[in-house]
């Protein structure tokens, strides 16, 4: 039975070493970013959101050393820039960590934290949070996973940071790469009470909720296979590998890409290099 408090993919944790230079890579492939956004001090981090509907992606740097970050500075040591972790939305981040305590999983948290937000009239409002985290060592493909309440939607989903050059609209797959799907594919199902289904090349997806992005766990060579001339060069053996991006205007991508863009199949790719360790494909609806 599906979980009560935790609907899909909220978001995807880009973690990055310098924040400011991600963001500047972000934007030179077409995206609307965020003003750069400072969390809580017990956070110790700060980010840049990429807005999607329903979704979007998160740039995360660590600004300080806290006790909440050291899974942050650990995956940045070990591997680089990369998506790091996916987060749900909560309906209710309280009765969440119950539901998965009752299957079994100690939850981290619930914790509550905000930023300072700029609203398009010049005010300064907040974005308030409270996320909790399934165990660390319940990262199916490497990948970690935690559910996000949003308090304050308003100051997150801004109609003018929803608009992107490269016609970027929502999230539709989050690809993790592993030498064992079935195996990593299974153990999120177990997680989070969804299903997978092997697809024809041997891949397993996931949904993660009926209107929300799914996740595939791949081998690295059914992810060469499927995007066949996009440099790899840069991917973990095991995590996340790449976002499925759906555009409204794939010409509109073309452009706002330029020369970072890779057509491959009916996909248009930004390959990992170019994209602070993540595979970039945008593809119609």
């Amino acid at each position: 039975m599906a979980l009560k408090n935790v609907i899909g993919i909220d978001h995807a944790v880009i973690a990055v070493t310098e924040l400011d230079e991600a963001a500047e890579t972000w934007k030179r492939l077409g995206f609307t970013l965020s003003l750069r956004g400072t969390h809580s001090a017990k956070m110790g981090t700060g980010n840049y959101t990429i807005m999607l509907d329903p979704d979007y992606i998160e740039l995360l740097g660590v600004i300080s050393e806290t006790d909440q970050n050291a899974p942050t500075r650990n995956f940045l040591a070990r591997r680089g820039d990369g998506i790091e972790r996916i987060a749900f939305t909560a309906v209710d981040s309280a009765e969440g960590a119950e539901e998965i305590r009752s299957r079994g999983f100690e939850p981290i948290g619930p914790t509550d934290f905000e930023r300072p937000v700029a609203m398009p009239d010049g005010s300064i409002s907040a974005a308030k949070f409270r996320v909790f985290h399934w165990p660390i060592t319940e990262a199916p493909g490497g990948l970690r996973i935690f559910a996000c309440e949003h308090k304050t939607r308003e100051t997150v989903w801004i109609p003018e940071l929803m608009r992107h050059a490269n016609a970027a609209k929502r999230l539709k797959q989050v690809l993790i790469v592993t030498p064992e799907p079935t195996k990593d594919a299974a153990h999120l199902s177990r997680l989070i009470d969804r299903e997978g289904h092997v697809e024809a090349d041997g891949a397993v997806t996931v949904a993660s909720g009926d209107t929300r992005a799914a996740f595939v766990f791949v081998t690295k060579d059914q992810l060469t296979s499927r995007y066949p001339g996009v440099p790899l060069t840069g991917l973990p053996d095991r995590g996340g590998a790449g976002l499925v991006i759906v555009s409204g205007d794939l010409a509109a991508t073309e452009t706002a890409l330029g020369a970072n863009g890779v057509r491959s199949g009916t996909s248009l790719c930004v390959p990992p290099a170019a994209a602070n360790g993540t595979l970039v494909a945008f593809v119609t609806g």
